[in-house]
């Protein structure tokens, strides 16, 4: 029987182990990787640092430890070169008015609070008594300056303060409207300490934008206008201003929004910034990064009348347009389309099959105004002006104002000839005219045609509406006007779907389901068939007292 060998493969191993020894600590080639070739022959060899953990972080000289997690600072380092080279061209702007004391409009607003109201929202304020001290009291002379301004005659004059920005240094300023507002005298105060008197060259109360004039003995300092619309949300912006009387102060911050509509006019399209803006810097410039004024700065939120950060700046590429009309005209010159719009709504882009709830959907066009060439139809969506895509209602009569008046603009449009029909796209010219001079004649109603004058009601009310045919007696009853047409809504029941859409009684239902209504019964018998039909919402024209259109959307039980 033949002896077997366990120990045998063990020896491979060692030999093997021994082999590795000798590779491990035989000297490596110059070349190999990570290993530093020696110096040659009389080379100094250069000191190297301790280890890290050897060194005093806190030692002068030590390089700080890097930290690959943190991510790379994207903001400024500083701005004082930048805020330097602009201080120079922002101002102070004061005012001063004479009012009744009893009835001093709230100076809070037109010290720049930037809300845009002049007060409105406010108190009058009361009337200050006359303040005496006792003979020899030191309180006398500050009861005296505390009244310091007030005259026999019952009235005072009241301070205000503001900012503003040169932007030709001929003497051109741009500030708020508020900030001037029914002001008596504007000195304009500047960073070198010279104060010139201002007159008004133009206001816009809709964008809340003036531009004044002062006479300088030598050009002044001036900034431009950049591009508003290359901002993005994100981007630092700085603005300086005179917030509290405290004249030339900056702040940074960053565009915290864009397109913002707070309400203030029509035109609504504001930059956000968290960059403290605070009372006294309405008027004043809100500048990118590179020294260009992308706002103006003119309102804030706020529920204590100091800055949370939530500040508001008109846009530079509307307020330059505006600033350019007033410096050529002394006044503004706005493109008008002569038409009376709507949102569309999703309930509204649903019920008219439209591919999303975009545009604006044309509820009137004014008699004798520029669209009045029978080209355009209510019920149109305008998707597209001069080539720019329309987003809402509100963003149109903003780029129909930009635009100048006589141009001959395209409107690309979707129109619906009937509820089941596929909207299909068609192309309008018009010629813009002047708001301005339109603005008497859009508030002016449609003419129509004679409404039968039977006074009948049909019964039982539908989608919690009742209905009257137009009369004598339903016009004088609902107080209608005569070119009032379709049906009369005659009751609505409270707690229906038609009254949470807003509909009253007096209103007129012009159409249904994008059919014309002659008469109550005609009203009552579509909404029965929409319902037969499995419609889940009615789609109404209605009109109100004053005869401006709407579309409705009610859903059907």
């Amino acid at each position: 029987m033949t002896a077997t060998h366990p120990r045998r493969p063990y020896r491979r191993l060692r030999a093997f182990a021994v082999l590795l020894s000798t590779v491990a600590i035989s000297p490596l080639p110059a070349f190999a990787q990570g290993v530093i070739a020696p110096p040659s022959e009389g080379q100094p060899i250069a000191p190297q640092p301790p280890a890290a953990g050897t060194l005093n972080p806190d030692a002068a000289g030590v390089p700080p430890t890097p930290n690959a997690a943190q991510p790379r600072a994207q903001g400024p380092a500083s701005v004082a070169d930048l805020a330097e080279r602009l201080l120079g061209a922002v101002v102070n702007i004061s005012t001063s008015q004479t009012v009744d004391r009893g009835t001093a409009d709230d100076e809070d607003d037109e010290d720049g609070d930037g809300d845009g109201n002049n007060g409105e929202d406010a108190p009058a304020a009361p009337a200050m008594p006359k303040l005496n001290a006792p003979d020899g009291s030191p309180l006398q002379k500050f009861f005296d300056d505390l009244l310091q301004g007030d005259s026999k005659d019952g009235t005072r004059k009241v301070q205000s303060l503001g900012s503003g920005f040169v932007i030709d240094p001929s003497g051109i300023i741009v500030t708020n409207n508020h900030v001037i507002a029914d002001a008596d005298e504007i000195t304009v105060n500047f960073a070198d300490g010279k104060q010139l008197d201002a007159k008004i060259v133009g206001v816009d109360t809709k964008t809340d934008i003036a531009v004044l004039k002062v006479e300088p003995e030598a050009p002044l300092a001036a900034v431009p206008f950049g591009d508003s619309e290359q901002v993005r949300i994100g981007d630092w912006v700085m603005a300086i201003g005179n917030p509290f009387g405290l004249g030339g102060s900056v702040t940074v911050g960053i565009v915290s929004a864009r397109g913002r509509n707070i309400n203030a006019g029509p035109y609504d399209n504001f930059i956000q910034t968290d960059a403290a803006i605070n009372r006294g810097n309405s008027g004043g410039p809100l500048f990118d990064m590179y020294g260009r004024v992308i706002g103006i700065n003119t309102a804030i939120i706020s529920p204590t009348g100091g800055s949370i950060g939530i500040g508001f700046a008109i846009p530079a590429v509307l307020a330059q347009n505006v600033v350019a009309q007033l410096r050529d005209f002394g006044e503004t010159r706005r493109g008008w389309l002569g038409l009376r719009l709507q949102e569309v709504s999703e309930e509204i882009a649903e019920s008219l099959g439209l591919p999303s709830a975009a545009g604006a959907l044309v509820m009137g066009v004014v008699p004798q105004g520029p669209s009045d060439t029978g080209k355009i139809e209510i019920g149109d969506v305008i998707r597209k002006f001069d080539g720019k895509p329309v987003a809402t209602s509100r963003d149109l009569p903003r780029m129909v104002a930009e635009s100048p008046v006589g141009k001959v603009v395209k409107l690309e449009i979707l129109r619906k000839q009937s509820l089941d029909a596929p909207a299909v796209p068609v192309e309008v010219e018009v010629t813009l005219g002047r708001l301005e001079d339109g603005e008497a004649a859009d508030n002016q109603t449609d003419q129509g045609e004679d409404a039968p004058d039977e006074d009948v009601v049909t019964e039982g009310p539908l989608l919690g509406l009742s209905f009257t045919d137009l009369s004598d007696e339903s016009r004088k009853q609902f107080d209608l006007p005569a070119e009032a047409q379709g049906a009369v809504i005659s009751a609505v029941e409270p707690n229906s779907a038609s009254a949470d859409k807003g509909l009253e009684s007096g209103m007129t239902v012009r159409e249904i389901g994008q059919e014309k209504v002659a008469n109550g019964e005609e009203a009552r018998e579509k909404l029965a068939k929409a319902k037969a039909d499995g419609r889940k919402n009615a789609l109404l024209l209605v009109a109100d007292k004053a005869g401006d259109l709407r579309l409705v959307v009610v859903p059907i039980d």
